[in-house]
This record gives C-alpha cells, sequence and structure tokens, in this order.
C-alpha cells in the first residue's frame, strides 16, 4: 500500500519542484539572482513559506538545482552539435565553428540562465562540488578538435602549462580521455587538447558574455560576425583543417 501511495507522491513532489524552478527563472529572467525571493515563490504559487522549504531547503539550495540544470541543458546543447558535426564529417575547423555557434546559440536563447553560470557571483554562495564535472561536461566536446592540431608560437605557453597540469592532476587527463580518446597514452595530444579547449572557452566567455550582457549594442556588429572570426583565428593558431 505504501509503494502504490510512493509513486504519485515522488510524482507530485517532482512537479512541485519544477514549478518552484520555473518561478525562480522567470525571476531570474526580469531581474537577475537579485531577484530570487523564495518568499515571493511561494506567494505567486499559493504556498506557504514553510510549505515551500519542503521543496528546497533554502535560496542557495534552489540555486544549486537552477544551476546543475543550466549545466546540464548547456552540456545536452553541446553533445548535441558535436554528434552532428562529427555524423557530417567535418574537418576539425568546421567542428570548433559548430560548436562556438552552438555555445553561443544556447546563450543568446537563455540569457539569464547563462549568466547564472558564467555571470558575477552571488555574496556569500558556494556552488555544489558537482558543478566541476557539469561545467567540464559544456566543455568537453572541444577537446577531441584540437588534440590533433599543430599549435602555433603564440599558445606554445599556454600548452606547455597545460602539460604541466596533466603532469600534476590525473584527473583532468581522465577528463581529456573521456572525450578524445585518441589521446590516451599520448600525454602531447592530451596537452593539445585541453590547451586548445580551456583557450576556446576563454574566447567564447568573453564575446558571448559580452553581447549577452548588452555590451555590444550600438557597436556595429553582430555577435555571431565576431565569434566566427575569433574562432577562425584561434583555428588558425592551432593550424587546424
Amino acid at each position: 500500500m505504501a509503494e502504490a501511495q510512493q509513486g504519485p507522491r515522488a510524482r507530485y513532489r517532482e512537479q512541485t519542484r519544477a514549478e518552484i524552478k520555473d518561478a525562480a527563472l522567470r525571476q531570474l529572467a526580469d531581474g537577475g539572482v537579485a531577484a530570487l525571493a523564495l518568499t515571493r515563490i511561494a506567494k505567486d504559487m499559493g504556498l506557504s513559506g514553510p510549505a515551500l522549504y519542503r521543496y528546497f531547503a533554502s535560496r542557495d539550495d534552489l540555486l544549486n538545482a537552477l544551476i546543475r540544470d543550466a549545466y546540464d541543458d548547456a552540456a545536452t546543447a553541446m553533445g548535441v552539435a558535436a554528434a552532428r558535426s562529427e555524423a557530417a564529417a567535418h574537418s576539425p575547423r568546421e567542428r570548433l565553428r559548430a560548436l562556438a555557434a552552438a555555445y553561443r546559440s544556447w546563450a543568446v536563447g537563455e540569457p539569464h540562465r547563462y549568466l547564472l553560470i558564467q555571470g558575477s557571483p552571488v555574496p556569500g554562495y558556494v556552488a555544489p562540488a558537482d558543478t566541476l564535472e557539469r561545467a567540464r561536461a559544456v566543455l568537453g566536446p572541444f577537446l577531441p578538435v584540437f588534440a590533433g592540431g599543430v599549435p602555433g608560437a603564440g599558445v606554445a605557453p599556454v600548452v606547455a602549462q597545460m602539460a604541466a597540469w596533466l603532469g600534476s592532476d590525473a584527473g583532468v587527463g581522465d577528463w581529456v580521455t573521456a572525450y578524445a580518446t585518441d589521446t590516451a597514452g599520448d600525454p602531447a595530444a592530451k596537452a593539445r587538447a585541453l590547451a586548445g579547449a580551456v583557450l576556446a572557452w576563454s574566447q567564447l566567455h568573453g564575446s558571448v558574455g559580452l553581447e549577452v550582457a548588452g555590451q555590444f549594442a550600438g557597436m556595429g556588429h553582430e555577435g555571431d560576425t565576431l565569434l566566427a572570426a575569433q574562432t577562425d583565428m584561434l583555428a588558425d593558431a592551432f593550424a587546424l583543417a
């Protein structure tokens, strides 16, 4: 009897949690993280404060859930783009372009969620430990793109530092191998892959972050045009075909 009741209860709980998260996302879209207020969410949903806290113990607990969801959705978008590019037998340069475009598309389409995970940190907030793995899942598809590249002199110092990082952190090497399987047993290829992915992330965050924050308004260019130019320059730096 208890098991028969557990199914509907569990579904109701997950449905209510989803509704709370949807309400929180609307607040984020309207006013950013500063606008997030559990008491207001409870009022809008017709719940008492104590009732809402049965689903999320605190504002930070709710933020944790929103951040996990955002990373997971971004990782899914990147994974889909990577799979499509691979199926189309794209060259490394074309794959890089496709991944960069997918990242920008997700961020521009979900600006409040992008800013939640890549914007200014919330004062006093400490992200959950599993955030790192979720962030790596977003960046992972870039790793195989650069593994076979030929880094030029301009990016050689980054490659050298990534090689040192790999030597001091086995977990990083495992992450690279999980996405760029051809780098197994090849430290130099791992260093190239990691350097390219880190440089791609920094360029993406810089360009996309400025666009999402509205900093390109009135500057006479489109965000996708700028990102494509930056992506090609990075491809040139690694001599990607």
